[in-house]
């Protein structure tokens, strides 16, 4: 699980600077691992998911500025997630994919 704000590319804003450091650290894990694991066997996919902005504890403080067709309940958040895993493909292995299961910059 990681975060669209990770992303060095996709970086408009600034801010939030732990959060960030800490989920682009974690892609640099996934894809290092992806590397390594590919090495002893074709049948394991690595990948890292941005579930998108699900409606928690931990989302609350930021909801205001959050369109509310862009804030998903729970359940939406892990039947994509869900969905997104039983669809892997050779072509995400290593990558950093959105909630619907296309591929987002690193």
């Amino acid at each position: 699980m990681s975060a669209k704000v990770g992303s060095l590319e996709d970086n408009s804003l600034g801010g939030w600077y732990s959060y960030r450091m800490t989920k682009a650290a974690l892609n640099m894990f996934i894809k290092n691992l992806s590397i390594e694991w590919a090495r002893k066997s074709s049948n394991i996919l690595v990948a890292s998911i941005h579930p998108g902005t699900t409606d928690s504890e931990l989302s609350k403080p930021f909801q205001r500025n959050i369109s509310p067709e862009k804030l998903y309940t729970a359940e939406q958040t892990a039947d994509r997630l869900i969905a997104v895993m039983n669809n892997l493909s050779k072509h995400q292995h290593g990558k950093l994919l959105n909630w619907d299961g296309q591929l987002l910059p690193y």
